[in-house]
């Protein structure tokens, strides 16, 4: 099977735990706040896949190095901040960590208006209202174009994208969340299935290629099984996020990965159409009963529940000879 499941993990004795027993067999993580430099260090990368290892599991990707915004706006220091980011990939690469998903939102990451909107039977998710967003006030850069950002795209492709060749790391763009620009000021690039190819197409390279979170492109409003195809079939798809919603990017609540608008079945079938190999990790699900709402979208329960659903779906396309 070319696709596996992954789960975002702490990497504590008890999580790996949590993770054998509910069957998947990929970790998806990060060194700790206190590891992290302006370099990651290639010691305390090797000592955490080994970790990972010695629990009978495999470190897949890093989520992951953020890039300086320095770097994404093209201000004075970029070199140094990119400089420093090969150089972590090149420990990532010696640590024998493969991929690292990383983005290209300045000021903020991943944005939402609530973190408490109820949905079934009382769990709690997160929505984006668009229109609420927009009143608040710009951020410290002020305006930034969308033309100053593919620049600086474009100029730091050319200078990592080498040291991933050599390093044998894959770099794993993932959508600005939500896709839509600009927001409060600030453009947004990566939103469509045609700026991706672009991405693609700036620095071509087996190494240069996306994070396909399917909630992003659910949020496009484009057809989740043509575009896994399109991305799929070209090898660029290295690591995947499943998750479900109601609405447009615009406006739009998160769901349990069985009850939004996409259908998860057909999604999940593509990614094996289409040859994807590499983790799969469930997305932001719901905060369930009993589970407290410190870290919204990623309580344990409403996960478990959905890694069980993606094995039941996997489980059935197989069977079904899709695998």
């Amino acid at each position: 099977m070319s696709i596996r499941i992954g789960f975002m993990s702490n990497t504590s004795d008890s999580q790996l735990r949590f993770i054998q027993q509910m069957g998947v067999t990929d970790v998806v993580t990060s060194l700790r706040a206190e590891e992290r430099g302006d370099v990651w260090g290639f010691e305390p990368m090797l000592r955490l896949r080994k970790k990972v290892e010695d629990a009978g599991l495999t470190l897949s990707v890093f989520e992951g190095i953020p890039v300086p915004d320095r770097a994404k706006l093209g201000l004075p220091g970029r070199d140094e901040d990119i400089d420093n980011y090969c150089e972590s990939l090149r420990n990532m690469g010696r640590a024998g960590i493969p991929v690292v998903c990383y983005n290209w939102m300045v000021a903020f990451g991943w944005l939402r208006t609530s973190t408490t909107t109820p949905v079934r039977g009382g769990a709690v998710a997160t929505t984006y209202d668009h229109e609420e967003m927009q009143r608040g006030p710009l951020t410290e850069h002020g305006e930034v174009g969308e033309d100053l950002l593919w620049k600086a795209l474009e100029y730091f492709l050319k200078a990592v994208v080498p040291v991933a060749e050599e390093s044998g790391v894959k770099l794993a763009m993932h959508p600005c969340d939500p896709p839509l620009s600009p927001i409060r000021g600030i453009g947004r690039i990566m939103t469509s299935p045609e700026n991706f190819q672009r991405l693609i197409d700036l620095v071509p390279s087996p190494n240069n290629g996306l994070t396909f979170c399917q909630g992003c492109f659910t949020e496009m409003g484009v057809d989740i099984a043509a575009t896994i195809h399109d991305f799929g079939k070209q090898g660029k798809i290295f690591f995947s996020h499943f998750r479900n919603l109601n609405g447009t990017a615009a406006k739009f609540t998160e769901q349990f990965h069985d009850d939004g608008q996409q259908d998860m079945y057909v999604a999940m079938k593509a990614y094996y159409d289409a040859g994807v190999e590499g983790a799969i990790r469930p997305d932001h699900a719901p905060t369930m009963e009993g589970d407290d709402n410190s870290h919204p979208g990623y309580a344990p329960q409403g996960r478990l529940l959905a890694v069980g659903y993606m094995r039941g779906l996997m489980e059935a396309i197989e069977k079904a000879g899709g695998a």
